[in-house]
């Protein structure tokens, strides 16, 4: 084989790798599956004297894209009976006075809206930031919100997406568990990665 045939060859599976993942986009959309197993949910909360760090637990999440809009759908569902500050007593106010979690058993984010350089993306050609717009709901009441998505190529059809964002829960209507001597902040900052399987669709 001459080394022109070669280059030639690399060359034609170059360009046929660039545009393998995203053939005509804008005629198709994509699902997006989490893996609850590769998800990790932190949580922190600032509180006198220390921090309270905590973890949930991903029920499911299936993410809906049409690449030519932005447009998203879909849900990625929480377990809040899984929130766990690996103390009982405060665990246990937790999901009775602030999460309810017995009667409000889960936390859903419905995406939206999907702003940001999508094409690089979908080719993925490197990590890009997005901005994503949507809903959250808590208690039975949706409360809109716009978090950063960082969104990694993986491999075998996969991509790390993580973000990082602040969640006003007492101006969304949860009780602050602050008393006279404990004072906590009236917002939590939620850590999320997880790994998400990439299937197009038309």
């Amino acid at each position: 084989m001459s080394r022109s045939f070669r280059k030639r060859s690399v060359l034609f599976v170059a360009i046929l790798g660039s545009f393998a993942f995203s053939p005509t986009l804008g005629a198709q959309g994509l699902t997006i599956d989490l893996d609850p197993a590769a998800t990790k949910i932190d949580f922190t909360l600032s509180a006198t004297m220390h921090t309270v760090h905590g973890q949930f637990k991903l029920k499911s999440g299936r993410i809906h894209f049409e690449p030519s809009t932005g447009n998203m759908g879909g849900e990625v569902i929480v377990d809040a009976t899984s929130a766990d500050t690996e103390n009982q007593s405060r665990d246990a106010k937790m999901h009775g006075e602030v999460l309810d979690s017995k009667q409000f058993p889960e936390i859903v984010f419905t995406p939206k809206l999907a702003k940001g350089p999508l094409v690089e993306m979908l080719n993925r050609q490197k990590a890009v930031q997005l901005q994503v717009s949507g809903s959250f709901r808590l208690l039975g009441q949706d409360h809109d919100a716009t978090i950063p998505i960082f969104v990694q190529p993986g491999a075998a059809g996969k991509m790390d997406i993580s973000t990082e964002f602040l969640v006003p829960y007492a101006a969304w209507g949860l009780k602050n568990p602050s008393t006279f001597v404990l004072r906590v902040g009236d917002t939590v900052d939620l850590h999320v990665h997880t790994t998400g399987q990439i299937a197009i669709s038309p």
